[in-house]
């Protein structure tokens, strides 16, 4: 699902809010998230799950075409993990139907 569709399905769930509005409530959320790992803060939504930022240190690489040695530097990146609440709704199927966060 990408960001539109989101903002679609909201919209039919909520129809009293304006498109316009949900986008920037999403933007908003969003924000907040990459700003808190920005400052190295970890976010967790409760039954959703939480992101935290883990760091990979400087090492040395190969150019896979030439084979020649590269430097990689270091680099931060963003780590999601389930809770165990949705790790445990997207292992259970209903007649084969997953059930997904938006039809909690």
């Amino acid at each position: 699902m990408i960001k539109s569709e989101l903002v679609l399905r909201l919209k039919a769930q909520h129809p009293h809010l304006y498109e316009r509005d949900i986008e920037k409530i999403l933007d908003t959320i969003f924000g907040q998230i990459i700003s808190a790992l920005a400052h190295g803060d970890r976010v967790e939504l409760r039954g959703f799950g939480a992101f935290s930022v883990k760091r990979r240190k400087p090492r040395q690489g190969r150019n896979p075409r030439s084979g020649a040695a590269v430097f990689v530097p270091a680099k931060a990146h963003a780590y999601f993990k389930p809770a165990k609440e949705m790790r445990a709704r997207l292992n259970r199927s209903e007649k084969g139907k997953v059930t997904t966060a938006l039809e909690m």
